[in-house]
């Protein structure tokens, strides 16, 4: 086997001459960010009265303004369920008596026993002697119109003086 070889030369034409660039960049910017964003929300607590045996409910409530912001919440008992409760856990135990002197204690159902001619007990009395007791003392009824105490000159200034100042506030808000 023979090998054979030939020169190859590279043809050489008009030589590249570099270009060179030189360039300055100044560049000069002002960056500005606004942030908005909503205020800070006030959220209203809430409340579990899931439980069928309590006789509460709840109440919540919340305001904001753009500054100040008030949440509260609070537990308000309902006191005719409570009677009712009262009434029928006493009746299962048998002391009939005491579960209607229970239920007497509310205006409407003193009015419909006395109605009825079935007046509530008082006092340990039963029938008439009892109905002969309250007519007797007729301030000791359920219902009975309460003598309420006024609030002196001096409490009543201070209450106005209190909500001058509560109103200045909410408008300074």
């Amino acid at each position: 086997m023979i090998l054979a070889s030939t020169g190859v030369h590279a043809q050489e034409e008009n030589p590249v001459e570099p270009i060179i660039t030189e360039s300055t960049v100044i560049t000069s910017g002002k960056t500005e960010t606004t942030l908005k964003s909503p205020p800070a929300s006030a959220i209203s607590p809430t409340i579990n009265t899931s439980n069928s045996d309590l006789c509460t409910f709840g109440v919540a409530g919340a305001v904001q303004t753009q500054i100040l912001g008030i949440s509260m919440g609070s537990q308000v008992t309902d006191e005719n369920c409570e009677r009712l409760k009262l009434a029928k856990t006493t009746y299962d135990m048998g002391m009939k008596v005491a579960a209607v002197s229970i239920m007497c204690q509310d205006p409407r159902v003193f009015d419909a026993m006395m109605n009825a001619g079935t007046p509530c007990p008082y006092d340990g009395m039963i029938g008439l002697e009892a109905k002969a007791a309250w007519e007797t003392n007729p301030e000791l009824m359920p219902g009975a119109p309460e003598k309420k105490e006024e609030l002196s000159n001096e409490n009543k200034t201070l209450l106005g003086g209190a909500g001058v100042a509560t109103l200045l506030i909410l408008l300074l808000l």
